[in-house]
């Protein structure tokens, strides 16, 4: 069974840091690009960032290019979201989910509809 699991949520200051995890199980990496999108309250969902199934391309939204990375770590299953220089603007519920590609494609979709399996989510809230 297909599964994503986020964690490291949490509390931080303006300007502080957090790592988001994305566990993942019941399939391969090499097979799936991996999206991290956010929604805050009353907006929709967006991307924030995704990795393709080669795992060496990655696509960024403006807001957060050169704050927060993407990677992915093969062997645990799990894709990462490093965030720094966070802002109050970062608050929102993130969520990872896994889109089906063919193997190894350095392609990553910025649209919802090309992703059909979701995790729960984790909250960030950046705030003094």
């Amino acid at each position: 069974q297909l599964q994503l699991v986020e964690s490291g949520g949490g509390l931080v200051q303006p300007g502080g840091s957090l790592r988001l995890s994305c566990a993942t199980s019941g399939f391969s990496l090499d097979y799936y690009s991996i999206g991290w999108f956010r929604q805050a309250p009353g907006k929709e969902r967006e991307l924030v960032s995704c990795i393709g199934s080669s795992g060496d391309n990655m696509n960024y939204a403006d807001s957060v290019k050169g704050r927060f990375t993407i990677s992915r770590d093969n062997a645990k299953n799990t894709v990462y979201l490093q965030m720094n220089s966070l802002k109050a603007e970062d608050t929102a519920v993130y969520y990872c989910a896994s889109g089906r590609t063919d193997y190894h494609v350095s392609y990553c979709s910025r649209k919802l509809i090309d992703y059909d399996h979701w995790g729960q989510g984790t909250q960030v809230t950046v705030s003094s």
